[in-house]
C-alpha cells in the first residue's frame, strides 16, 4: 500500500546505507542509542507542556471559578480561549527560530518561560489576571509542540517513526492521567499557607516545570548534523539512510519569507492542516472539559479527580496499540479512519443515554472517546510531517499543521458552556462533527499523494520526466515536491 523510499522506489524503505561502507556500525544499537537521547527527554517536556495548559480544567472543579466570580456567563471560557490565539500565530516563526538557535537552546528556553507564567497563574486574583498569563502561556508554549515534531522527524526514517511520534504524543494522556491524580493530592494542600488547592496546582506544577526545563537545555539533542554524541561514522551512515528515505534534509537551504510562502503553493499543505484542526475541537474539548463532565455522574470534586485518570490511562495504551500496528504494515490511512469511528462511537452513546442509573455506560463511553481521538492525532501529526521532505519544509509544514489546527482549539473552548449541563448534548454533536470532517480531510489527503505517486510514475514511464537530469542539488532542495520523492500513505 506505501512506498517508502525515494529511490529505488522497489526497494519500499527497508535498505540501510551499504554494510562495507559503515562495518563498525550496528544499526539496531545506533538507533536504541538515539531513541534513548532523543525520545524521553521530549516525551517529559511535552508532559509538562500539556499538563500545564490543561490543568485549569482540575483548578476549575477545586475552585477557581468561585475565587476569580467567573461561575456564570462565559468568561471562564474566554480564559480557555485566550491561550490559543498567540498558540496559533507564533508557531511557524518559532520553527524558524529553532532552527537558528538550536533545538536545546528554544525548546529549554519556551519550558522555562511557560513554567514561570504558571507560578504566576497559580497568583492571580481576578479574571483580568488568569486573561493575560492564559495569553503568556500560549506564546511560550507555541514552540514547543510543532518544534519537538519536527525534530523527532529529521532523526527517523518513516517506516520508523510513527511508534515513535506516538509515544510522544501519548505523552498528553499521561498528562491528563498525572494531571488528575497530582490535583487530586494538591487539592489536599487547600488553606495552607492561606492558599486555595487550585492555587497549589498551578505553582507547584509550574516550579516542577522550571526545573526541569534547567536539566533539559543539558540533555535535549539537536538536528542529527549537530550531534555531538554520535560518532562521525555513525552520523554519515544516519545521514545517508535518511537520505534514502526522504532525500537529503537540505539543512543549510535559506529560511527566507519567499522560502516559507513558497511552500505554501502545494495544495497537500492546507489539507494537512484542515485534517488536524477537526481532530483538535475534540481533543480540546475533551481535555479542558472532562472533569466538569465526570463531575455531572454524581462525584465530589476531588473523586472527580481520581474517576478523570482511567480513560486517560486506557487511550495511552490503545494509541501504542494503533501505532505498533501502523509500522508493522507499513501503513497510515486506515490507522487514522479506525480510530476516529472508535471515538465517534463514544460520541453516539454520550448523545443518546441520558439515563441517571446509567452513568456506567457515558462514562464507559469517555474511553472509547478519548482512545480514539488521542490515537488518531498522532498519526495524522506523523504521516503528514513525515511525507515532507528536507528542512525547509518539514519545519515549515509541520508548523502550519499544528498552528492552523489549533484554531479548532478555540471552538472547544466553547463546546461545553455551564447553561448546557449535565447533558452537554452541543459539545458532543460539535465533537462528532469535527470527527468526520477530519476523516473526510484524510481521505482526501489520502487521494492527494497516491494521485501525486501516480502522476511521477506515469511522468518517468512516459519520458516526460528524466530523473538522471535532476542534480543532487536540486533534488535536496525540491524535497517532497522532487519528481523522484513517493509519498507514503
Amino acid at each position: 500500500m506505501t512506498v517508502d523510499e525515494k529511490q529505488p522506489v522497489a526497494d519500499n524503505g527497508e535498505s540501510s546505507p551499504a554494510s562495507s561502507q559503515y562495518a563498525s556500525v550496528n544499526e539496531r544499537k545506533l538507533m536504541a542509542k538515539i531513541d534513548w537521547h532523543v525520545v524521553p527527554c521530549l516525551c517529559v517536556m511535552y508532559l509538562l507542556a500539556f499538563l500545564d495548559r490543561v490543568n485549569v480544567s482540575n483548578a476549575a472543579i477545586l475552585g477557581l471559578k468561585s475565587d476569580l466570580n467567573i461561575e456564570s456567563g462565559t468568561k471562564y471560557n474566554t480564559a480557555l480561549t485566550i491561550f490559543f490565539v498567540p498558540y496559533i500565530i507564533f508557531e511557524i516563526p518559532s520553527n524558524v527560530l529553532m532552527k537558528k538557535l538550536k533545538p536545546h537552546t528554544w525548546l529549554s528556553l519556551c519550558m522555562f518561560g511557560f513554567g514561570l507564567v504558571m507560578v504566576c497563574q497559580g497568583l492571580v486574583q481576578n479574571w483580568g489576571g488568569l486573561m493575560t498569563t492564559r495569553w503568556f502561556l500560549g506564546m511560550f508554549e507555541t514552540g514547543l509542540f510543532p518544534g519537538c515534531f519536527y525534530l523527532l522527524g529529521m532523526w527517523y526514517k518513516r517506516s520508523e517513526a510513527q511508534k515513535r511520534f506516538s509515544f510522544f504524543f501519548s505523552s498528553t494522556t499521561l498528562a491528563g492521567a498525572f494531571g488528575g491524580l497530582l490535583a487530586y493530592g494538591l487539592g489536599q494542600m487547600d488553606g495552607l499557607r492561606g492558599y486555595s488547592g487550585w492555587r497549589w496546582v498551578f505553582i507547584i506544577e509550574g516550579v516542577l516545570t522550571c526545573v526541569v526545563a534547567i536539566g533539559c537545555f543539558f540533555v535535549v539533542p539537536d538536528f542529527p548534523e549537530d550531534a555531538k554524541w554520535l560518532t562521525e561514522e555513525e552520523r554519515a551512515f544516519l545521514r545517508d539512510k535518511l537520505a534514502k528515505d526522504v532525500g537529503k534534509s537540505a539543512a543549510d537551504a535559506s529560511m527566507t519569507w519567499r522560502d516559507i510562502a513558497a511552500v505554501f503553493k502545494d495544495y497537500k499543505i492546507f489539507i494537512g492542516g484542515l485534517m488536524y484542526f477537526g481532530q483538535v475541537v475534540t481533543a480540546y474539548g475533551y481535555a479542558y472539559f472532562a472533569p466538569t463532565i465526570i463531575q455531572t455522574y454524581g462525584y465530589s470534586s476531588v473523586k472527580t479527580q481520581l474517576y478523570s485518570i482511567p480513560p486517560w490511562a486506557a487511550s495511552f495504551g490503545f494509541s501504542m496499540l494503533i501505532a505498533y500496528l501502523s509500522d508493522k504494515f507499513r501503513h497510515r490511512f486506515l490507522f487514522t479512519i479506525i480510530p476516529m469511528l472508535v471515538a465517534m462511537a463514544g460520541f453516539g452513546i454520550l448523545l443518546n443515554i441520558h439515563d441517571t442509573a446509567q452513568y456506567h455506560v457515558q462514562y464507559g463511553a469517555l474511553f472509547l472517546v478519548t482512545s480514539g481521538c488521542y490515537s488518531a492525532m498522532p498519526v495524522l501529526v506523523c504521516w503528514f510531517a513525515m511525507n515532507l521532505g528536507g528542512h525547509r519544509r518539514r519545519s515549515i509544514g509541520t508548523a502550519w499543521q499544528i498552528g492552523f489546527g489549533n484554531i479548532g482549539g478555540i471552538i472547544s473552548t466553547y463546546s461545553f458552556l455551564s447553561k448546557d449541563a449535565p447533558f452537554y448534548r452541543p459539545g458532543y454533536s460539535i465533537g462528532v462533527s469535527f470527527l468526520a470532517f477530519s476523516a473526510a480531510m484524510s481521505i482526501l489527503y489520502f487521494l492527494a499523494v497516491w494521485h501525486d505517486n501516480k502522476k511521477r510514475d506515469r511522468a518517468i514511464a512516459e519520458g516526460r520526466i528524466d530523473p538522471s537530469t535532476i542534480t543532487e542539488e536540486e533534488e535536496e532542495l525540491l524535497g517532497d515536491m522532487s519528481p523522484t520523492y513517493r509519498y507514503a500513505y
